[in-house]
């Protein structure tokens, strides 16, 4: 008689456990599986030389897969519905105050409730390391906002500057975002030097100016190298290997995307390219309205296809070496679904629906993130990073330029 227990998500010291914990006698098939377990487990060099065809398999480890799994997401629409209205609450009431103790709040719940093979990750920040770079960022903005309002030159140079210190807040938010998080009790980290940002987040968008946007996909590409490349999960580094084609792929796939809905709108309103102009010059508020539609309709549509193409792209070619692979399976229509579901609820509810679209979105992208834990995963080691404020972080957040790869 075969044994019911699915021993392949066990680690090897539960293998040994539960070998120890069986007789022979009685069980000789579990007694036999799991021996053959043990052994495959003890000799990981057995099943290196076999690495899977696509992604970021393609790269050859000298570790065994252990276990495969998806992203677990065990957060309730409820539980976090009375967070969020009691962060709103006193945020309101202390001037915005409290917003530094309500992200730590927000960020521990969703990061607390984020679990990876049965390891739940961390959020490390304490509310006063943000509520000081909140502070900074904040008298930046209105730095730059009484300048504008005085002389709109000295704004513009400000602007500028800021344009150019951007960087360095990616640089500094990225930091300490990632120090802030743990899991397995060992943090993350990031390498990312400031010249390289400056080249990756400045020059190549300034340049792909000139190439009339042509060179834009690339420029995404090499941001989005940047970000992994320059991660690490204790001592170990992420590794990514992206494609050009494919970034041009879902560029141009996603413009295509956008003139397809403009054009069948237009016929569908029996307007063609000129009686258009002239109608819009006439300032037709029907007109006006079925333009916004296609408009969100060509957002909604265009940016789910760039983001799940992009998306499963990264994931699919990154990895840390012997100790996790990755993969994504974004839907196009699925998120699509999710994205326009998420604002009518918010829109219809004036705005109480957040929690739960934030908790949906949650589970959507837990449930298509998939992550092989290999048997190095046990060697990683914490490493000090120093000590990192908030105050890029909070200042990129404030002057929205916020980097994520999703």
């Amino acid at each position: 008689m075969s044994s019911n227990i699915d021993y392949s998500t066990y680690s090897l010291e539960e293998l040994k456990q539960a070998r120890a914990a069986i007789d022979d006698s009685e069980h000789p098939e579990r007694a036999q599986e799991l021996e053959e377990r043990i052994t495959q487990l003890e000799l990981p060099e057995n099943s290196s030389t076999e690495a899977p065809s696509t992604g970021a398999s393609s790269t050859v480890s000298t570790a065994s897969v252990l276990r495969k799994g998806k992203v677990s997401f065990h957060g309730k629409a409820s539980e976090f519905f009375s967070i969020w209205i009691v962060n709103l609450l006193l945020t309101i009431v202390t001037l915005g105050i409290y917003s530094a103790w309500a992200k730590v709040r927000t960020n521990r719940y969703f990061y607390g409730n984020t679990e990876i093979d049965g390891h739940r990750f961390s959020y490390l920040a304490n509310p006063l390391q943000i509520l000081k770079g909140r502070i900074i960022a904040v008298c930046l903005f209105a730095s730059y906002f009484i300048l504008s309002a005085i002389s709109p030159i000295a704004g513009a140079f400000m602007v500028l500057a800021l344009m150019l210190f951007t960087p360095f807040m990616i640089v500094l938010g990225q930091r300490f975002s990632m120090r802030m998080t743990g899991y397995r009790n060992v943090r993350f980290k990031f390498n990312g030097g400031f010249g390289d940002a400056f080249v990756v987040f400045v020059v190549l968008p300034f340049v792909s100016l000139f190439t009339m946007y042509l060179m834009l996909p690339w420029a995404l590409k090499k941001i989005d190298e940047y970000l992994v490349d320059n991660s690490a999960f204790g001592d170990s580094s992420f590794t990514t290997k992206l494609s050009t084609g494919s970034y041009y792929l879902a560029s141009l796939g996603a413009v295509g995307i956008v003139v397809a809905v403009f054009l069948v709108g237009a016929s569908i309103m029996g307007l063609g390219f000129t009686s258009l102009i002239h109608t819009l010059e006439n300032g037709a508020p029907l007109v006006m309205i079925a333009l916004f539609a296609m408009y969100l309709i060509a957002f909604a549509i265009s940016s789910s296809f760039y983001t799940a193409l992009i998306r499963n792209h990264i994931y699919e070619n990154s990895e840390i070496p012997n100790v996790a692979h990755f993969n994504s399976n974004v839907g196009i229509l699925p998120l699509v679904w999710l994205r326009t579901t998420n604002v009518i609820a918010i829109v219809l509810s004036l705005g109480f629906a957040i929690p739960w679209a934030k908790i949906r979105s949650a589970y959507f992208f837990a449930n298509v993130t998939e992550v092989s834990v290999l048997s190095g995963i046990d060697s990683v080691t914490s490493v000090n990073t120093g000590s990192v404020g908030a105050t890029a972080e909070e200042a990129a957040t404030l002057f929205d330029v916020d980097v994520a790869l999703g």
